[in-house]
């Protein structure tokens, strides 16, 4: 059964692949500074894919000062339901080139994995659902509408507009939003929740300019030292965030070995875990504090003199049950409120970002779950990501009714946003096969 779609999916794999190397050559990164032409012509590619595939209606859908997404769609067949498949087409930069072991946009193999940025996140989402249409010939037994953002990568703040103004349009029963990855190679994986996302620039001020380190050193403390001390009091000793009034905690469906953990992360050794609970508890469901930047004086440009200001980017992930906006504020008083002696502290609210439990059961979770059975020959896993996709709540609010479901072929060690981020071959054809299959399965069930 469904072996014709098995058949199909791997005899067109090449073009797959094709597909997915095509796209990566183009450097569509979306954050501010890049070319924002290297976005559109991405969008432009894809919409020429799917015009090469037989979609109806493709276009560029804009909105002013936003990036382009991709639209297009197979019209249901009659009484037969309308799934969205959701990716995005934009990337994260590259990084520095040099940590690098092939160029970041020239797609290169190395063991049965295609390297270069995009190639897990989110591209290989792209060449999923292309080849999934081509595995019916163009005619799957749904309506499928692609819908492809240029966004996501920059915290999607434009697709709540994009979705209202285009709601028509994207209407489906359900909605698979092909952004997240496997519990492992070989083990496929439904993402059933996510964790929300603040951040902000604290900035620490504690005299109104540089003055000499040797005359005021030991009376006067400078700024640097102080934001440190500040950015400490964010943990306790065990590495648990200590801001008050955080939702924390919750089962989780699966957990790892602290030895799977320091594999896929890289962990140095000697390094020691922190916070409390379950590995998974802490990555999936309880927050998480980072200090992704800070702004001061560099090394090499160091003078015998005391730091008058310096700031930082705090990052916080939010427990599912957590309200953003409770969460900054919290974040915001512990700040102001732990200031190091008497310095003068300023924070900066930036992005923020829902937490999600979706709804597993419905037809289209059923479908999609046999299908990964029949494609990996396992039972598919429910797991957490401790990552953040703040529009799934865009979706549900905007379209109550439909099941929303979160895949994705990418693995822990795909290194997604770092170097070296690479795609498993044979993931991306068995979730090719998956998705083939459970567009059947839909139409049936329904």
């Amino acid at each position: 059964m469904h072996e014709d779609l098995i058949t199909a999916v791997n005899d067109n794999f090449d073009q797959t692949r094709a597909d997915l190397e095509s796209l990566v050559r183009i450097p569509s990164v979306s954050a501010a500074d890049f070319d924002t032409g290297e976005v559109r012509r991405s969008a432009e590619a894809v919409r020429e894919l799917l015009q090469d595939e037989g979609l109806e209606n493709v276009q560029l859908l804009e909105l002013d000062g936003a990036h382009p997404a991709v639209f297009g769609e197979v019209p249901a067949p009659p009484g037969a339901p309308t799934i969205m498949l959701y990716a995005h087409h934009d990337v994260q930069p590259p990084g520095p080139y040099e940590l690098w072991e092939t160029a970041p946009f020239e797609p290169t193999e190395r063991d049965g994995r295609l390297y270069g940025r995009g190639t897990s996140d989110d591209k290989a989402g792209v060449a999923v659902h292309l080849g999934a249409i081509r595995a019916h010939g163009g005619k799957p037994p749904v309506g499928v509408k692609v819908f492809v953002e240029g966004e996501e990568e920059i915290g999607s703040e434009n697709l709540a507009a994009f979705l209202s103004t285009y709601q028509e349009l994207l209407t489906a029963d359900a909605i698979v939003i092909a952004d997240s990855a496997n519990w492992r190679v070989g083990e496929p994986a439904l993402t059933v929740s996510l964790r929300g996302l603040v951040d902000c620039v604290v900035e620490v001020r504690t005299l109104k300019s540089a003055v000499h380190s040797g005359g005021f050193g030991g009376v006067v403390p400078d700024a640097l030292t102080s934001l440190c001390r500040l950015l400490a009091s964010l943990h306790d000793e065990t590495g648990e965030v200590a801001v008050p009034g955080l939702v924390s905690g919750g089962d989780t469906p699966i957990d790892m070995t602290e030895e799977q953990l320091r594999s896929d992360a890289g962990v140095v050794d000697g390094v020691q875990l922190i916070g409390s609970g379950s590995i998974t508890e802490r990555m999936w469901r309880k927050p998480a504090i980072s200090v992704l930047a800070i702004d001061a004086p560099p090394v090499a440009k160091a003078i015998n003199a005391l730091v008058p200001v310096a700031s930082a980017k705090v990052s916080m992930r939010l427990s599912p049950g957590q309200d953003p906006a409770a969460a900054m504020a919290a974040l915001k008083a512990h700040l102001g409120s732990n200031a190091p002696w008497g310095s003068q502290v300023t924070v900066h609210a930036g992005s923020g970002g829902d937490a999600y439990d979706l709804d597993t059961t419905g037809l289209a979770y059923d479908a999609y779950r046999e299908a990964f059975s029949i494609a990996w020959d396992t039972e598919s896993i429910d797991i957490g990501q401790g990552g953040s996709i703040p529009f799934v709540a865009a979706f549900s609010e905007l379209f109550p009714d439909a099941d929303i479901l979160l895949t994705g072929v990418g693995d822990p060690t795909s290194a997604a946003h770092g170097p070296n981020e690479s795609q498993d071959l044979d993931e991306l054809r068995r979730g090719t096969i998956a998705e083939a299959i459970a567009l059947r399965l839909f139409a049936a069930r329904t």
